[in-house]
């Protein structure tokens, strides 16, 4: 790489030397003996190139001197200043200004030069530089990897929570509806003309007018019942369920509704069947 930067500013160099000396030695051997001449551009020449060789070695050893720089394009300058004052004074003034610049470029690409070892690093490092590099590229594309993977997977997974969801809808839909219909059904039993006389024919041991009913299911929460023991009281007689009945009825304010008071009855501790304490609360309430 850094045969690069300064072979062309070697090149551009000789060829800037060559033509200073050869313009000088043409231009002013005509005015005085070409040995003059020759010295001269020499001396134009030999100054640029000691500026030029005591930057290079400023520059091996890492330092920099403003004024060896200023001199040594002081002396880019006069040679090009030559090579235009040459040009002027030809009739082909056109080529000669053509070529005239070759000195400031030589000091150009010498600069361009510098700058490159200021910045040039070692083989070492510019290997470690393409492997962090590399790296950086192989953890970017594989964080890029996880994160589409990452969205696949979170998209199947809502693609089948959704699907899930819509099949117990379904089926919670088709169960209420089952329900619906079944509650239906009982209502229609409960309230129909043939229920009283059904009930009456098959239930033993009813008072004397009263018609037996019973209650449709509770169709939600609903309080657990008191498990009665074994040993539980003997049966009641018509008067003490009575008397029970409407104690347990009026022990609030309004009157307690028959599941209520039925409930307060057996968490109490007493017995009786539906049949019966429907019949005491049927006589208590008329």
């Amino acid at each position: 790489m850094k045969a690069k930067t300064v072979l062309p500013a070697v090149a551009m160099t000789a060829v800037s030397m060559v033509l200073t000396l050869a313009v000088v030695v043409m231009w002013l051997g005509e005015a005085m003996p070409w040995p003059v001449a020759l010295v001269v551009g020499l001396g134009i020449d030999g100054g640029w190139l000691a500026t030029l060789a005591y930057e290079r070695r400023l520059a091996a050893q890492g330092d920099h001197s403003t004024p060896v720089t200023a001199v040594g394009w002081f002396f880019g300058l006069v040679a090009t200043g030559v090579l235009v004052a040459h040009a002027l004074t030809e009739e082909s003034a056109g080529a000669w200004l053509a070529v005239a610049w070759l000195p400031l470029a030589a000091k150009a690409l010498w600069l361009v030069h510098s700058l490159w070892e200021r910045t040039a690093l070692t083989p070492g490092a510019l290997g470690a530089i393409r492997g962090i590099q590399q790296e950086a590229r192989d953890e970017a594309a594989v964080s890029r990897a996880r994160l589409r993977a990452d969205a696949a997977t979170e998209e199947t997974r809502l693609t089948a929570v959704t699907q899930a969801g819509a099949r117990v809808a379904r089926v919670q839909a088709r169960t209420a509806q089952t329900l619906s219909r079944a509650w239906s059904t009982l209502e229609s039993a409960r309230d129909g003309e043939d229920t009283s006389r059904a009930l009456t024919s098959v239930t033993t041991r009813v008072p004397p007018g009263v018609t037996p009913a019973w209650e449709l299911p509770v169709w939600g929460p609903s309080e657990p019942v008191p498990v009665l023991a074994l040993n539980a009281a003997p049966a009641l007689a018509d008067a003490e369920l009575d008397r029970l009945v409407d104690e347990i009825r009026h022990s609030e304010s309004p009157a307690l509704s028959y599941r209520d008071m039925a409930t307060r009855f057996r968490a109490a501790g007493h017995s009786a069947s539906e049949v019966r304490l429907w019949a005491a609360w049927k006589r208590v309430a008329a």
